[in-house]
């Protein structure tokens, strides 16, 4: 078969009868298929963009012959730090070299062969796409969903820039490689913390991975317990968070995050030095660091005190790296005797250790215990349990207000500032009388320009187009300053489902009739990285625009699938520096696109993935070619047998019993195990032409079902294969082939024949025979006779559908 020349011709049909155009008078039979966008790249579509898009087309033509109506748009999430940097190093400007990889991109997704509708296409750096992004920012905005406040970034001190957290290497600049502080910067955050508990509740209606559950339920972080207020010997309060108020009265010391607003004032002139050494390294540590629980606790003394709220006693202020300004309260509190990392603090530092949790019966509970027990040492809460006493210390607090309980959550709100030139412009402009105002809708887009300097020099790149940056204020008319910093590119991918249905309107980000009928998304596909930000963000944006009156669903995903990682022929992942890289256009230029998509579905677990062997294609092309001679057989012959006899009765159930299985394996993304399943009937049905005759009739039929259920998986060759059966139409306006509950029950079937438990026969019985006629068979058997001789039968027990065992003696 000329492989190239079949996928040509097809494609060329697809696009001429715009065969898959989703027809918007049946969305009530919507099926809304989406995998997650692409980022336009430079390179060619490598084996993770096939192993993403190709089985996940099938999944989706599966569908729409099983009578649904699919949609399944394509666009591209084109904004983004790649094209930024290429700019940087060769002066190709963004737009240019994006618009360019986007050309390359969409025509290598159309020779693939995708069911994809390219009238819904998206670019989320084109100003009809980003502008909508803007008024989104603008209802969070209005709803108080949107603010700014003072962040850390990652700041280059030698190339006065502020870098993103994938620019970091080992603490330093991948450019230049020196060393990367944190630096307070004014930024705009969205207000995700409003939706935590919602976020966290939300999982459970969700068919979704169970593990990708799991990262979001970890990383909103819920927890409940009690927040304390410290008062220090200067006058000054902070409070602490703490889900083990039992053992508040073991606390010696308190740490504050070295960022913490009292730090400076509580710092005593003696501690001045050390203190500001030691902020200063902590600014070189990211955030996720400092967090590991696997770092050793460092910190240093502050000089001041504070007083214990549950007895009075003075405990020492220290600050630490392992505490987060921006995390909880910023400071917590040190109880050496039950937590094993401050028990070693404590015992490096000479702090005392004060015990008040013992073992509720008696096991060894020495120190640090930091298991539940009953309280000691803990005034009138002795020898109350831990449960109890968590709950009642808090209690106490609330009643002489210096404690309350509560609920905490470690999620933090997004922040969404970018010191960067190609993402999506913020709609605020500042004016000196108004202050901070936002864009009118009427005015948007806030375009970005095109004439920008990205030479790194510490300010955000818009910041140097004049042009840009001078505009009049939205309230009073006078002159104003745009908002420099472009918007986090996860913003423009946290409602793109939402826009594709809806693609091209121009009045509106979304018409709520219409996406209200097409989402939630049915089924979406993608990688499990971003399973605590893309999802988590796109999430939130469904249940923000669902309250502000937009949206009338909760969910935007209701099943997600991750697809699994092709690796490198030698088993690790394919990267240039290893020279493992398998290029798909040189296995498609030899095999044809279908071969190569039926590879990647037959030879891997799609959730999982697995090491490359080009070897497992050539098996591919040579079952194609076995299923091309069944079809070629099936037009050759004449029908002249009516018969339907045991072996025909056989095929049948092969058949009927594939259509099931496969039916089903295709909805679960089993594709491996269904393509196995094809395989096994594509030889019972040589077996059965190699029979001396056979029903031909039955054969056409068999042959039918076959291209059918091949159909999703190789979609040009068996566009072929239906033309060569006579048919004029596209085999994708077929029906799925169903299974005949009937041809499953057979009307006999096989038994072992065990003589003292060691199989001896095998009989063949009617499915509704009794014990006894089973029985009768089975003695009656010649080879049964023969191994039994002259043995004494003492017993016989007949298990139906399993064994005959005879006992003999």
């Amino acid at each position: 078969m000329d492989f190239k020349q079949i996928e040509q011709k097809w494609q060329k049909k697809w696009e001429e009868e715009k065969l898959y155009s989703f027809d918007t008078s049946k969305r009530d039979n919507k099926y809304y298929v989406l995998e997650m966008f692409s980022y336009p790249s430079g390179a060619k579509l490598h084996a993770g963009h096939w192993y993403n898009y190709g089985p996940s087309d099938s999944f989706a033509r599966f569908m729409r012959m099983q009578g649904k109506e699919v949609f399944q748009p394509m666009g591209f999430d084109a904004f983004g730090l790649p094209a930024e940097n290429y700019a940087i190093k060769t002066g190709i400007h963004p737009q240019d070299s994006t618009l360019k990889n986007i050309d390359t991109m969409e025509k290598q997704l159309k020779a693939m062969g995708a069911s994809f509708d390219w009238d819904y296409e998206i670019k989320t750096c084109m100003p009809d796409y980003y502008k909508w992004t803007q008024w989104i920012f603008l209802q969070l905005y209005k709803n108080k969903l949107a603010y700014r406040k003072k962040a850390p970034v990652n700041w280059c001190t030698s190339c006065n820039t502020v870098l993103a957290n994938e620019q970091v290497i080992d603490g330093c600049c991948e450019r230049c490689g020196s060393p990367v502080i944190q630096k307070d910067l004014t930024q705009w955050f969205f207000k995700i913390t409003d939706y935590a508990e919602e976020l966290l509740q939300g999982l459970d209606t969700l068919d979704w991975p169970e593990k990708t559950k799991a990262m979001q339920r970890h990383w909103i972080g819920k927890s409940t317990g009690g927040e304390i207020e410290f008062l220090c010997e200067s006058g000054d309060k902070f409070r602490v968070f703490t889900t083990r108020a039992d053992t508040a009265y073991g606390i010696t010391y308190v740490v504050l995050a070295p960022e913490h607003p009292l730090v400076d004032k509580l710092t005593t002139a003696e501690q001045k030095q050390a203190v500001e050494q030691y902020k200063y390294e902590c600014s070189k540590t990211k955030e996720i660091e400092r967090l590991s629980t696997s770092r050793e606790k460092t910190g240093v003394f502050t000089g001041s005190y504070c007083y214990n709220p549950v007895n009075g006693k003075k405990v020492p202020i220290w600050i630490g790296d392992y505490v987060l300004a921006s995390y909880g309260t910023g400071a917590v509190m040190g109880v050496p005797a039950h937590d094993e990392r401050d028990y070693t603090f404590a015992k490096k530092h000479n702090i005392p250790i004060i015990r008040t949790i013992k073992s509720k019966n008696g096991e060894d509970d020495s120190l640090p215990f930091c298991e539940y027990g009953v309280c000691c040492n803990s005034e009138e809460f002795d020898n109350m349990t831990t449960e109890e006493a968590k709950v009642a210390i808090v209690k106490k607090l609330e009643k002489e207000h210096k404690g309350e309980l509560k609920t905490n959550y470690r999620l933090r709100d997004w922040l969404i500032s970018r010191q960067r030139y190609w993402g999506c412009p913020i709609p605020i402009v500042y004016c000196e009388k108004c202050g901070e105002v936002p864009v009118k809708e009427s005015q948007l887009p806030v375009k970005l320009p095109y004439n920008v300097d990205f030479t790194p020099d510490g300010k955000s790149p818009l910041l140097k187009c004049e042009e840009f940056m001078n505009t009049t204020c939205p309230c009073c008319g006078g002159p104003a300053r745009r908002d420099p910093d472009t918007m986090d590119t996860f913003v423009c991918s946290s409602w793109y489902f939402l826009r594709y249905p809806d693609a091209k309107n121009d009045k509106m980000a979304f018409d709520p009739k219409i996406i209200n009928k097409m989402l939630p998304v049915d089924k979406y596909i993608g990688g499990a990285e971003h399973a605590c930000m893309h999802l988590l963000y796109a999430r939130f944006f469904t249940k923000a625009l669902r309250d502000l009156g937009y949206l009338n669903f909760d969910e935007p995903f209701k099943s997600l699938v991750h697809q699994g990682t092709i690796l490198g022929p030698d088993g690790y992942k394919m990267s240039k520096s290893r020279g493992n890289v398998v290029s798909p256009d040189d296995c498609i230029k030899k095999y044809g696109s279908d071969a190569f998509r039926m590879y990647l579905m037959f030879g891997f677990s799609y959730i999982e993935g697995g090491p490359w062997n080009e070897s497992g294609i050539d098996s591919i092309v040579k079952f194609i070619e076995r299923v091309e001679r069944l079809v070629s057989k099936s037009v050759e012959i004449k029908e002249t047998n009516n018969t339907f006899d045991s072996k025909e009765k056989d095929l049948n159930f092969i058949r009927n019993s594939t259509i099931m299985k496969v039916t089903q394996d295709m909805k679960a993304f089993s594709f491996n195990t269904g393509i196995a399943r094809i395989m096994e009937y594509v030889n019972a049905l040589y077996k059965y032409i190699d029979s001396p005759s056979f029903n031909e009739k039955f054969f056409k039929d068999c042959v039918k079902d076959l291209v059918l259920i091949l159909a999703p998986i190789i979609p040009h060759t068996a566009e072929e294969f239906f033309e060569m059966l006579g048919n004029t139409t596209s085999v994708f306006n077929e029906k799925y082939p169903t299974y005949d509950e009937k041809a499953l029950v057979k009307d006999e079937y096989e038994l072992a024949v065990q003589i003292n438990s060691k199989i001896k026969a095998k009989i063949v019985v009617p499915a509704n025979a009794t014990q006894q006629e089973i029985q009768t068979i089975a003695l009656n058997d010649s080879s049964v006779k023969n191994a039994l001789g002259s043995l004494n039968i003492l017993k016989v027990i007949v298990i139906p559908k399993r064994l005959v065992n005879i006992v003999a003696k």
